[in-house]
């Protein structure tokens, strides 16, 4: 490259970068999260409680902040270090736009009216709250 092109070239891309936006660091309150739900549910009852968590779904992923809302369940792989098969727990695999977000997702009346509907269902729940390392 000539020294004119290689000057054209360098100028363009420091107008570029001029333009971009300045950088938005995030802090502890607008970083996104991510959250793992192990809920343990009484013998047998998996199903009962996947049948009234599904009509959770769509107004929890409706809210303002939600990136990512649903249940999964064990699969049994013998895949060396996988935990043991857990017959009667679904795990609630989240991401939250902000820790707010999050916040402001357990205060909703829907949850609370889920949590009314789950509770003689329910043995005990294990939250895991992450943000990117």
């Amino acid at each position: 490259m000539e020294r004119a092109e290689h000057g054209a070239w360098r100028h363009l891309v420091e107008c570029s970068i001029r333009r971009l936006p300045q950088a938005n660091y995030p802090t502890k309150e607008n970083v996104m999260i991510h959250v793992i739900a192990a809920i343990e549910v009484k013998p047998g009852q998996r199903e009962a409680f996947l049948t009234e968590f599904r009509k959770l779904i769509a107004p929890v992923r409706a809210e303002a902040g939600c990136i990512e809302y649903g249940p999964a369940v064990d699969l049994p792989t013998n895949i060396p270090g996988q935990i043991p098969f857990r017959k009667d727990v679904v795990t609630i695999v989240e991401k939250w736009k902000s820790l707010d977000a999050l916040r402001a997702h357990l205060t909703e009346p829907h949850m609370n009216q889920y949590r009314d509907r789950v509770k003689d269902i329910v043995v005990g729940v294990q939250l895991q709250i992450l943000e990117p390392g």
